[in-house]
C-alpha cells in the first residue's frame, strides 16, 4: 500500500509536468503559424505600398498558401491581378472564394461583385452582366445596379438602360431624369431609322416625361416636324427651347432660320435670334442671324464686336474671310488678339517623359528630374 502510495505521488507531478509541456509546445506551434501569416500578409502590404506589385503578389501568395481558408488574402489577390490586368488570374481567384462551401452570404456576396468588376475589365460585357444581374437583391444591389447602367450604356441597350436607371431614381439614389430623357432620344432617334413615326412618338413622349425641362426631346421633337412640312409647329417647339436654354437652342440655328424662311415669320425669327444672342452671345446664333439676313458671317457688322468680346478662333476665322478692303486696325487687332490667345496653350515645352508643361524650355524637368526630356521644339511644332 506504500509502495503505490508512492508511485502515485510521484507519477501526478510527472504527469502534470509532461501535459504542461505538451500544451506548450502545441501553444508555441500555434503562435508560430499565427506569427508567419501576418508576417507574409504584412510584406505583402508594405511592397504594395511601395508600388511592387510583383513581389506583393508573390508575397500574398505565400501567405495564401500558408493559410488558404483567409478569405481577406484571396480578396488582396484577386484585386491586385485586376489592377495589375491579369484579368483571367483574378477571376480564377474569385471563382475559387465563390466554390467555397464555408463561405457566409457576405462574403459571397462580396466575392461575386469581385467577380463581375473582373469581367467587365476583362471586356467580358455579357458575363458581367450576368454576374451583376446575380447581386441584384443583395447589400451590392445597387452598385450593381450602377454598373450595369453604364454597361446597357456602353452597349447601347437603351430600354434596359431607361428601366435600370427609372429602378435606381425610385430607390432615391439620385436623380437619373435627364439620364433616362437621354436614353429616350436615342430610342426616338432609332425609331425614326426605321421609318417607326409611332414608336418615335411614344419614345419622345417618354423622354419629356422623365425630364420636363430637358433641352434634346425639344430639339429633336422641332426636328421631326421640320422634316414631315410642319415648320409652323417646329417654330413653336423650338421657342419653348429658346425660352428654357439659349445654348441648346444655338445648336439648331441654322433649322430655325430654315423653318422660319418655310412659314414666311422670318422677322419674328430675326427678333427671336436677336433676343437669345443678347442674353448668351454664341457664334452660331450669330451666324444663323446672318444666314436669315442673307449674307456670309464675315460680312456681318456685329461679327467685330462679337470677336472683341470673345476672341475665339472661330471668330477670327471668319474674319479672316473679309475682303482686304474690308479691313481696318480694329479688326486687325481684335484677330490678333483671338489668335495669340488660342496659341498660348501650344507654346509650351512638354516633358517626353511625365507630360509636365511649361514656357521655357528646360534640361531637367521640374517634374520628374529627367534629363533631356524636354524636346527643343515647342508642342504646337512637334
Amino acid at each position: 500500500m506504500e509502495f503505490e502510495l508512492q508511485w502515485l505521488l510521484i507519477g501526478l507531478p510527472i504527469a502534470f509536468a509532461l501535459g504542461w509541456l505538451g500544451s506548450r509546445l502545441d501553444l508555441r506551434q500555434v503562435r508560430r503559424e499565427q506569427r508567419d501569416a501576418p508576417k507574409a500578409y504584412f510584406k505583402g502590404l508594405n511592397l504594395l505600398l511601395n508600388e511592387q506589385q510583383d513581389k506583393a503578389i508573390d508575397a500574398f501568395i505565400e501567405a495564401v498558401q500558408n493559410d488558404p481558408d483567409t478569405t481577406e488574402l484571396h480578396f488582396a489577390l484577386g484585386n491586385l491581378f485586376r489592377r495589375r490586368g491579369e484579368f483571367e488570374r483574378a477571376v480564377r481567384v474569385h471563382q475559387h472564394l465563390l466554390g467555397r462551401a464555408d463561405l457566409g452570404e457576405t462574403e459571397r456576396d462580396r466575392a461575386q461583385y469581385a467577380l463581375a468588376q473582373d469581367f467587365m475589365k476583362a471586356g467580358l460585357f455579357d458575363r458581367a452582366e450576368e454576374a451583376y444581374r446575380a447581386l441584384l437583391g443583395t447589400p451590392f444591389d445597387t452598385e450593381a445596379r450602377l454598373a450595369l447602367l453604364n454597361l446597357y450604356e456602353r452597349s447601347r441597350d437603351w430600354h434596359a438602360a431607361a428601366e435600370v436607371a427609372a429602378v435606381l431614381e425610385h430607390n432615391g439614389i439620385g436623380s437619373f431624369g435627364q439620364r433616362m430623357a437621354h436614353h429616350w432620344c436615342e430610342l426616338a432617334l432609332e425609331a425614326d431609322a426605321r421609318q417607326n413615326t409611332e414608336e418615335a412618338d411614344k419614345a419622345l413622349a417618354h423622354a419629356r416625361k422623365a425630364a420636363p425641362q430637358a433641352p434634346r426631346p425639344l430639339l429633336i421633337a422641332g426636328q421631326r416636324l421640320a422634316r414631315q412640312g410642319q415648320p409652323a409647329q417646329a417654330l413653336a417647339i423650338w421657342n419653348e427651347l429658346r425660352a428654357r436654354d439659349i445654348p441648346a437652342f444655338a445648336l439648331i440655328g441654322e433649322d430655325y432660320v430654315n423653318a422660319a424662311r418655310a412659314c414666311g415669320q422670318t422677322e419674328a425669327a430675326r427678333q427671336a435670334l436677336q433676343e437669345a444672342y443678347a442674353r448668351s452671345p454664341s457664334l452660331d446664333l450669330l451666324r444663323a442671324r446672318a444666314a436669315l439676313d442673307g449674307h456670309e458671317l464675315s460680312a456681318d457688322p456685329a461679327l467685330l464686336q462679337h470677336l472683341e468680346k470673345k476672341p475665339t478662333l472661330g471668330a477670327a476665322a471668319a474674319m479672316l474671310q473679309r475682303p482686304l478692303s474690308q479691313w481696318d486696325e480694329p479688326a486687325a487687332q481684335a484677330v490678333r488678339v483671338a489668335v495669340g490667345r488660342a496659341a498660348q496653350p501650344l507654346q509650351r515645352y512638354r516633358c517626353a517623359a511625365c507630360g509636365f508643361e511649361a514656357q521655357r524650355h528646360f534640361w531637367q524637368c521640374p517634374g520628374c528630374l529627367s534629363w533631356d526630356s524636354f524636346p527643343p521644339e515647342r508642342i504646337e511644332e512637334l
